[in-house]
């Protein structure tokens, strides 16, 4: 996600520096004209915009620490990494400390449409902020939806869009282990919702995945199982019994524990079949 959106920042003509962990993931990107630095101080040295896309909200923080020399008061920080509920108040924190303007900002999309520039920006922050993203924000979305002022509003709007996305992919997977199970064509599954209210893209899309055998990654079991652990936790500080998600939880564990956590989250199709590694 974040190379790809790297790649557009610079195709729309601006002045992008990246940092990795593994520098070696960066270093195609020097190609789009990017400059691959070394660490995250390099990275943000000079810069309007500090945009974070990396695993969870803890690896978040030690980046953000690790640039902090390079820092300058007034930096926009564009946050897109989804942290949940507990992880955003450190990193606002963390602004707080390094005197830095704070945008909440997930985005709801996976590889193919970061590639394409057409993610959806689900942002939170102070309007004044606005203005200069834009650039920013143009070059890595479709389009930009502001949920408010405070952050926070963001991450909560994309914990809830994530749910829905993630219970898509389990029952689409268990519809198809089902089917296998039983001796059914998956095909005449689909024959039979075609063009009515229970047929949908998503679905073709990660059937096909599944009768194919090919999980090449748009959004990884690792990470998938990383986001349902934060919106079950968000559900349980709400007050909010969200069994479904639970589930879906344990399901993206045990496909990673077959050896699945880096392909394709429809490959939670595997944990259907215990003992089998696909």
């Amino acid at each position: 996600m974040g190379a790809a959106m790297a790649r557009n920042l610079c195709r729309a003509g601006l002045d992008v520096r990246v940092w990795n962990r593994t520098r070696a993931k960066a270093e195609p990107l020097a190609d789009e004209g990017a400059r691959v630095v070394d660490s995250p101080r390099e990275a943000v040295e000079g810069a309007d915009v500090v945009l974070t896309m990396l695993y969870d909200g803890p690896t978040t923080a030690d980046t953000i620490r690790a640039a902090a020399p390079g820092l300058r008061p007034g930096v926009l920080w564009l946050q897109c990494t989804t942290v949940g509920v507990d992880g955003l108040p450190p990193l606002v924190e963390l602004a707080q400390d390094y005197q830095l303007t704070f945008v909440d900002a997930p985005v709801l999309g996976t590889r193919q449409p970061a590639e394409g520039g057409q993610l959806l920006v689900l942002a939170a922050g102070p309007g004044q902020a606005r203005a200069g993203l834009s650039p920013v924000l143009d070059a890595v979305g479709a389009r930009t939806v502001w949920v408010g002022d405070e952050p926070g509003a963001a991450t909560r709007l994309k914990l809830v869009c994530n749910s829905w996305v993630l219970t898509v992919t389990h029952g689409a997977a268990e519809a198809m282990a089902l089917a296998e199970g039983l001796g059914v064509d998956p095909q005449g599954f689909l024959d039979a919702i075609e063009g009515g209210s229970l047929d949908m893209g998503y679905l073709r899309i990660k059937s096909d995945a599944i009768r194919s055998r090919d999980f090449t990654p748009s959004f990884a079991v690792s990470t998938a199982e990383k986001d349902a652990r934060l919106i079950v936790a968000a559900g349980e500080e709400a007050g909010v019994r969200l069994d479904v998600a639970a589930a879906g939880r344990e399901r993206f564990r045990r496909a990673a524990e077959q050896g699945h956590a880096d392909e394709d989250m429809a490959a939670s199709y595997w944990a259907s079949f215990p003992g089998e590694g696909g």
